[in-house]
């Protein structure tokens, strides 16, 4: 039988608090959790993103603290999001008045030192928080309640030496409580080290396994972005969410689908938190699709998501589940939709052999094939290509070959423009080596003065045929080096 939060400790002021946010059964992480952390207890639970654990833990703290505008709880989470949605969740239930303030990088660190003293509760991340103690500007020496919440994750981020470098450095003498969705035989030997008698709670998956429906399609690679954009036409309802496996291909998936005119919203860690933050406040209030890596799939309250659409497999089988328990929560029926290549068969049987995992194989449907205009690392390339010119001093043009790539352009002499234009005044004769440079205004400086060259044959006793635009003639057999002639040749 299901306890009211009555029944689990909490004060009526509290009671009245979720009432209006329209919070009235507890879930079973909070049916467990919470009379553990009202008693002081160390608390070790297994729980997934969603289950209601911040509400756990926040619940106990708030009703056993008066604030005192000193820093006596610590909260460490792994992301900038996380910091900000459990800061919030600490505004929104307390019924007095303490001081919380969110630590993380993004933000000049000259604004964290200012505001941070006189802070009841901190929720921080490891990397920006030993920035702050090593500045002398934030001291451990009055916590009294530590939290890691999302534990694994932060140990698969690499913050494992920061977080024991905090954790030594908190107060023996304090209430600990750790979070992960996973407890693994590294975490557990890690958890005897930070807790003392800890009491372990294991939570059920909060996805209705009953009411989600898990399907994928196998396709060739070049058929890949066709196929998914038939689908999110076909199934598009509701909040969708499309995981992929790096930033770039993100930004490719967003611009492309933008290019067709769906409307999308992006979210990965190369963008600053002020963007990342209005897109998560867009994507609650208006829904939508949102093209996101990872850094989504943990640690985000994110409601009512009909539709998880997996365009790469994740790095590691586990994030699979983290990313399909976005949808068919709270009852609600959900799809997750995956669809495959030949590349992702290795990881998707991995994935298979996980627990609730069972997935239907689905027939292509016939849908119209979209031109490409390359792959998402191709464009980068490209893109990359155009700033490294722009950043050099000159614009480069060859007489011979317009398109010349910057790999030869480099291999060429200056001619005078007005000798090649008019045939009757002979130029003078070059016998410069091809692969001397013509001298640049300088790297980083700007000139909108465009150099005109040519190819000139070098010296040498052997010919060198190549490809139009390359230099042709004798050419001495020289190793290779910067400004050297290139003994390779084709045939």
């Amino acid at each position: 039988m299901v306890k009211t939060f009555k029944q689990l400790g909490l004060s009526e002021g509290f009671i009245a608090v979720l009432e209006k946010l329209k919070i009235e059964i507890p879930t079973e992480i909070q049916e467990k959790a919470i009379p553990f952390v009202l008693k002081g207890n160390d608390v070790v639970a297994s729980a997934a993103t969603g289950s209601g654990k911040t509400l756990a833990y926040v619940s106990g703290i708030l009703e056993n603290m008066e604030p005192t505008g000193n820093s006596r709880v610590l909260v460490l989470v792994p992301t900038r999001e996380l910091a900000e949605q459990v800061a919030s969740e600490f505004r929104k239930f307390a019924t007095k008045k303490f001081r919380v303030f969110s630590i993380y990088g993004g933000i000049k660190i000259d604004e964290h030192i200012k505001k941070i003293p006189g802070a009841d509760i901190v929720v921080a991340t490891p990397g920006r928080l030993l920035d702050l103690m090593n500045r002398q500007a934030f001291n451990l020496k009055k916590i009294e309640v530590l939290i890691l919440d999302e534990f694994d994750r932060m140990l698969d981020m690499g913050f494992s030496h920061d977080v024991d470098s905090i954790v030594q450095k908190c107060p023996k003498k304090r209430q600990t409580m750790l979070f992960s969705a996973t407890l693994t035989d590294d975490i557990e030997d890690l958890v005897e080290l930070y807790t003392n008698d800890a009491e372990e709670i294991n939570v059920k998956s909060h996805v209705d396994h009953s009411k989600l429906e898990q399907v994928y399609y196998d396709a060739l690679q070049r058929e890949k972005f066709s196929l998914f954009h038939h689908l999110i036409k076909k199934e598009r309802a509701g909040k969708i969410m499309v995981f992929c496996s790096t930033r770039i291909n993100t930004e490719f998936i967003a611009k492309s689908l933008e290019d067709l005119g769906i409307e999308t919203k992006v979210i990965h860690g190369g963008l600053d938190q002020k963007q990342r933050t209005r897109t998560l406040k867009s994507f609650h209030n208006e829904g939508g699709i949102l093209v996101c890596t990872d850094v989504a799939a943990r640690g985000l309250d994110i409601k009512d998501i009909t539709h998880v659409y997996n365009y790469d497999l994740p790095s590691k089988p586990e994030d699979y589940i983290h990313r399909i328990g976005r949808t068919a929560r709270a009852g609600k029926e959900g799809k997750a939709i995956t669809i495959l290549t030949p590349r992702d068969h290795d990881m998707f049987e991995r994935i298979t052999e996980l627990p609730n995992i069972k997935m239907q194989e689905m027939d292509l449907p016939v849908f119209e094939r979209i031109a490409s205009a390359g792959s998402p690392r191709l464009q980068k390339k490209q893109e990359n290509e155009k700033t490294h010119t722009k950043k050099r001093g000159i614009q480069w043009a060859s007489l011979d070959d317009p398109d010349l790539s910057n790999r030869f352009r480099k291999h060429t002499v200056e001619r005078n423009y007005e000798e090649k234009r008019e045939p009757s005044i002979k130029p003078k004769k070059k016998t410069r080596r091809a692969g001397v440079k013509v001298k640049a205004s300088g790297r980083g400086k700007t000139d909108s003065k465009k150099k005109i060259v040519t190819h000139i044959a070098a010296k040498g006793s052997k010919v060198k045929r190549g490809r139009a635009g390359n230099r042709t003639g004798k050419v001495k057999k020289k190793r290779k080096g910067k400004g050297q002639a290139n003994n390779k040749s084709k045939k």
